[in-house]
C-alpha cells in the first residue's frame, strides 16, 4: 500500500487498524489499550506493533468504526450465549461488550478501531 501511495504522489497513508489483541481485554478502554507496550517498549497489540515497526504512528481512535444491531434472539444465535437481562455482555472475540436492552429487544455492538498514519514523503 505504501508503494502504491508513493507512486501516486501521496504524502501519507492512513490505515484503519483492527487491534486484534484487544478482544482479550474487552473491558479496557481503547484509549488505555493503545498505550500498552511489550518488554521491548513496542506497542503491545500485534497489528498496532506491525504498523509501528513499518513507520506508522497512532493518529486517532475511532470509537464507533462498526455498529451491529439486532434482536436478542439473533445475538443469542450468533454468540451461543443466553442473554436474558439488560446490560453489557462480554462476547468472545468482541473488542468491547455488547449492550443489550431486553425491554426493546435490542443488542448493540459498537466496535472501536484505530487510525494509523504512515509518512510517505521521505
Amino acid at each position: 500500500m505504501k508503494s502504491i501511495g508513493i507512486a501516486k504522489g501521496l504524502s501519507s497513508l492512513i490505515a484503519p487498524v483492527h487491534p486484534i489483541g484487544k478482544s482479550r481485554y474487552p473491558l479496557v478502554p481503547m484509549s488505555q489499550y493503545v498505550r500498552w507496550t511489550d518488554a521491548q517498549n513496542l506497542p503491545f497489540d500485534p497489528w498496532i506493533r506491525v504498523h509501528s515497526l513499518t513507520g506508522g504512528r497512532l493518529l486517532n481512535i475511532c470509537l464507533r468504526s462498526m455498529r451491529i444491531t439486532g434482536p436478542i434472539a439473533d445475538w443469542e444465535e450468533w454468540t451461543g450465549m443466553c442473554l436474558s437481562e439488560t446490560g453489557p455482555y462480554v462476547v468472545p472475540g468482541a473488542l468491547v461488550p455488547v449492550q443489550l436492552d431486553v425491554e426493546h429487544d435490542l443488542g448493540v455492538y459498537e466496535e472501536p478501531n484505530v487510525w494509523m498514519v504512515h509518512d510517505l514523503s521521505g
